[in-house]
């Protein structure tokens, strides 16, 4: 093999490392990976970026933000044996739940092979198995969705440490977030306001800002504000919460919300930036619910490339810099009767 058949394009390597080739963009932006460049300026991945690529990837599908995955591949670990210890505790979690599962699944098995006689079968309630298949999380709860969709029956999916609720400009994902907040029982509603909802000088959050700002995130009224409410018990409900946060922030703040572990609070963060909701890094912890545009009725998106609704969420998602240049803009809707 040549040399130049070991370098591949950036859609090639994307592919590889199963990622966007926005996220690769983002990798080197920040510093995190450096393609090498052909003669005309063309990007191209080696065996040795490749792996790099790969340890990023690896490292952000922990929950890690990039300034972390950064300071743990340039052998600078200081301060991140919280976040290990949180990931630890995570892992631990998730394997007691598949051993209880297998433990399941034996005694099923058993019980299927005790009940079979000759020339009859007999199955499993179907109930039994669908407690098999589904993640272990607290039932969602079911509502009549307010206007625009003017009475449609809607099924929360079961609540998970982390749910995000998307969509274009006007299609109801604010009125949904509400009525979340209106239906699960001890539910708060953060606004847009959220500066002036909550005392800034509570010290108990301080642990957590000098952990954000080590991570790179700036200390402002929105940021205080927000951990203040995350203290308080109970499901909350935030809206567009990179509102007043910088890139750096959101990334940090969004690798601190993942290391919560799996028994957390659920948190349903209303956003359309690409540094809180990036879809490549998504876990089986973390919940996608997308407004269509055209007022149907909201749907759970999965987080891989042909899933219904993936195209959807991924072009209605943008860069912080570009959520800044909309900053307050707002959809105008005629009066509901």
């Amino acid at each position: 093999m040549s040399v130049s058949q070991q370098f591949v394009n950036p859609a090639e390597a994307a592919r590889r490392l199963g990622v966007s080739v926005k996220t690769l963009r983002l990798y080197e932006q920040q510093g995190l990976i450096a393609p090498v460049r052909t003669e005309a300026g063309w990007r191209t991945y080696g065996p040795a970026q490749m792996a790099r690529a790969a340890e990023v990837v690896s490292l952000r599908k922990l929950g890690f933000s990039l300034k972390q995955a950064g300071r743990l591949l340039d052998g600078a670990p200081d301060g991140l044996d919280p976040v290990l210890a949180a990931h630890q505790s995570m892992l631990e979690g998730e394997a007691k739940r598949l051993a209880d599962t297998a433990d399941k699944v034996g005694a099923l098995r058993k019980a299927l092979a005790d009940g079979v006689r000759p020339g009859q079968g007999i199955r499993p309630e179907l109930g039994n198995l669908t407690h098999l298949i589904l993640p272990a999380a607290t039932p969602g709860a079911s509502f009549d969705l307010p206007w625009p969709w003017d009475g449609q029956r809607f099924d929360l999916p079961p609540l998970t440490p982390l749910t995000y609720i998307t969509g274009p400009l006007g299609s109801g994902k604010t009125r949904l977030a509400m009525k979340i907040a209106e239906t699960l029982p001890g539910a708060r509603f953060l606004g847009l306001d959220r500066a002036t909802d909550e005392p800034t000088d509570d010290v108990s959050i301080e642990p957590a800002l000098a952990a954000l700002e080590a991570d790179g995130a700036a200390r402002s009224d929105a940021l205080v504000a927000l951990l203040a409410t995350l203290t308080a018990p109970g499901p909350l409900v935030v809206d567009m919460v990179e509102d007043g946060l910088d890139e750096a922030t959101q990334e940090a703040l969004i690798a601190h919300l993942r290391q919560r572990g799996g028994k957390a609070q659920p948190l349903f963060l209303m956003t359309r930036s690409t540094a809180i909701l990036d879809l490549d890094s998504v876990g089986p912890q973390e919940t996608i619910l997308y407004c269509p545009a055209n007022h149907g009725r909201p749907i759970r998106v999965q987080p891989y490339p042909g899933s219904p609704g993936y195209e959807a969420v991924e072009t209605c998602l943008g860069t912080p810099d570009a959520r800044a240049r909309t900053a307050g803009v707002v959809a105008i809707w005629p009066s509901s009767q």
